[in-house]
């Protein structure tokens, strides 16, 4: 089957996909989003558990620490400051996290206030 899709029109051929550095990508983005949002100390959170958490539901949107809905509102610590209601601090984001705003939605009935911590 490899030799004949080397024929293939180029419209059906994929391109393959490797998962493990798809992993290691929203793994970085996550600890970096993490290291982003602690102000001095680290938070108390489980950043294997806070990694998972964030790729199965944030990296949709927030892949690479970006925001693909508003791009000026990044997981950067200067957009943070800027947006982030009460500023760039573990309180602020786990408000917004939980409760959402503006496009972003609420995680409160999804994730437990652990989770969200981790997170």
């Amino acid at each position: 089957a490899a030799p004949a899709l080397a024929f293939a029109p180029a419209g059906s051929q994929r391109t393959p996909v490797h998962m493990e550095a798809v992993r290691s990508d929203v793994a970085a983005a996550a600890l970096g989003a993490a290291a982003l949002f602690a102000p001095v100390a680290a938070f108390a959170g489980d950043v294997e558990s806070g990694a998972t958490i964030f790729a199965g539901n944030c990296a949709a949107c927030h892949a690479g620490g970006n925001n693909v809905i508003a791009a000026e509102k990044t997981l950067r610590k200067e957009a943070l400051d800027s947006y982030l209601a009460g500023g760039r601090s573990e309180k602020s984001v786990m408000t917004q996290v939980t409760n959402g705003k503006n496009a972003m939605p609420a995680f409160g009935g999804r994730l437990s206030d652990e989770e969200i911590g981790d997170v």
